[in-house]
C-alpha cells in the first residue's frame, strides 16, 4: 500500500513537471509553471521516503527514478534563480550617487485598507520612484496624501477592477502616457526619469492580466502584453528599466522569451527568488513582481520588505546607471524564429477576444 502510494505520487510529480512543457496557453497547462520549487521539493521529499521506507523493489525503483527525473527537470528552471548561479546583472561598485535609482513596488490588493505598514516603509527607505498596482481611487486619497509632497511627479490610474496604477516619482518624469496595449481595461505607464546626473532612462510599468480561472482562459494576453515591450525596447534601444506584478514567474516560458526579445536582465538571476506572493501562505509563493534592466545598469541592492496586508510582499530594488560597465553584461538575444513568433503572439493578442 505504502509502495503503490509512493509510487503515484512520484509519477504524478513528474506528470505535473512534463504538462508545464506544453507549448499551450490554457490556464491549467500554464498554471504548472509556477509551483516549480513545490514540485521539487515534493519530488524531493517523496523520493527520500521511498529510499528509507520501502523494500528494494518495483514500486520503490518506480518512486526513486520518477523523482530524480523531477528533481533533474525542475532544477533547470530554479537553479539560476539561486546563489549556486553567477549573477546575470553586475553589482555595483562605486556607485556615483546622481546615478542611482531606488524603486519600490507594491502590489496593494484593491480590498486591502492597512496602508500605514507601505507607508511606514516608503517613509523609511526614502525610494526614488513608488509603484503601486491594484490601487483604486481610495487608495489614490492615501497615497496622495502621504506622497504627493516629496513626489511630486506622479501618473495615476485608479480603477476599481484590480488594474488600477499609480506612479509616484522625485525625479523629473517625461513623455508620459498611459497605455492600453492589448486589452481596453489593462494599463501601463510609459514614461522617462531624469536621474539627478542628468541622464535619461525610460521605464515601463506593467500588470498584465493572468492566466487563471475567471481572470483569463489564456495566457495569450499576458504574453502578448509583455512581448509588445519587448519588442518596443528592441527596435528603440535606450537604457530601460521594466517593473511590475507581470501575474508570471521568473523561469516561465513567456518571461524568459521577454528578456530575449528585448535583451532585458533580470537582477535576481544568482541572488535569489524573493518570491512576492502569496504574502499569507508559505508554501503557496513564487515569484510575481519583478524588475528586469538592460545591459546599461549595475544593482546596488535588491529586497522583499515585510507584508503590510496585501497578498504581495512589496519589493525595494536601487540601480546605478553605469552604461561604462553594459560590455560586462551577458545579454540575452532572440533568434530570427522567436521574434517572428513575438510577433505572431502580439498580433494574436491583439485581434483575439478574451471569453472570460
Amino acid at each position: 500500500m505504502l509502495g503503490s502510494l509512493l509510487g503515484c505520487t512520484a509519477i504524478a510529480l513528474l506528470l505535473a513537471t512534463l504538462v508545464a512543457r506544453i507549448r499551450l496557453r490554457w490556464w491549467w497547462i500554464r498554471s504548472f509553471e509556477f509551483p516549480r520549487l513545490q514540485i521539487a521539493v515534493l519530488a524531493l521529499i517523496n523520493g527520500v521516503a521511498a529510499l528509507f521506507l520501502l523494500e528494494p523493489g518495483t514500486w520503490r525503483s518506480v518512486a526513486g527514478i520518477a523523482a530524480l527525473v523531477t528533481l533533474l527537470l525542475q532544477a533547470r528552471y530554479i537553479l539560476p534563480w539561486t546563489r549556486w548561479w553567477p549573477v546575470e546583472v553586475k553589482t555595483a561598485e562605486n556607485p556615483p550617487p546622481d546615478q542611482t535609482v531606488t524603486l519600490l513596488i507594491a502590489n496593494v490588493l484593491t480590498p486591502n485598507r492597512q496602508t500605514e505598514g507601505l507607508m511606514s516603509m516608503i517613509r523609511h527607505h526614502q525610494p526614488d520612484i513608488v509603484l503601486t498596482l491594484e490601487s483604486d481611487q481610495w487608495w489614490q486619497e492615501q497615497l496622495d496624501q502621504e506622497l504627493d509632497a516629496k513626489w511630486p511627479h506622479s501618473v495615476k490610474v485608479p480603477l476599481d477592477n484590480l488594474y488600477g496604477i499609480h506612479l509616484y516619482s522625485r525625479l523629473p518624469l517625461s513623455d508620459t502616457s498611459v497605455k492600453w496595449l492589448i486589452q481596453d481595461d489593462i494599463p501601463s505607464i510609459h514614461t522617462h526619469v531624469t536621474l539627478n546626473s542628468g541622464d535619461t532612462i525610460r521605464f515601463y510599468a506593467v500588470h498584465p492580466r493572468p492566466p487563471a480561472p475567471g481572470e483569463s482562459e489564456k495566457s495569450l494576453w499576458r504574453d502578448a502584453e509583455l512581448l509588445w515591450i519587448g519588442k518596443e525596447i528592441h527596435e528603440q534601444p535606450k537604457a530601460t528599466l521594466v517593473a511590475g506584478d507581470l501575474n508570471d514567474v521568473a523561469w516561465s516560458r513567456t518571461t524568459r522569451h521577454f528578456c530575449r526579445i528585448g535583451g532585458m536582465l533580470d537582477p535576481r538571476r544568482g541572488r535569489g527568488m524573493f518570491s512576492t506572493f502569496h504574502a499569507k501562505y508559505l508554501p503557496l509563493r513564487w515569484p510575481l513582481d519583478h524588475v528586469f534592466v538592460s545591459e546599461h545598469f549595475t544593482l546596488l541592492e535588491m529586497r522583499r520588505l515585510e507584508a503590510f496586508g496585501s497578498d504581495h510582499f512589496p519589493i525595494l530594488a536601487s540601480f546605478c546607471y553605469r552604461p561604462s560597465r553594459k560590455h560586462e553584461h551577458d545579454t540575452p538575444n532572440a533568434t530570427q524564429e522567436e521574434r517572428q513568433q513575438a510577433n505572431e503572439t502580439i498580433q494574436q493578442g491583439k485581434t483575439e477576444k478574451q471569453q472570460t
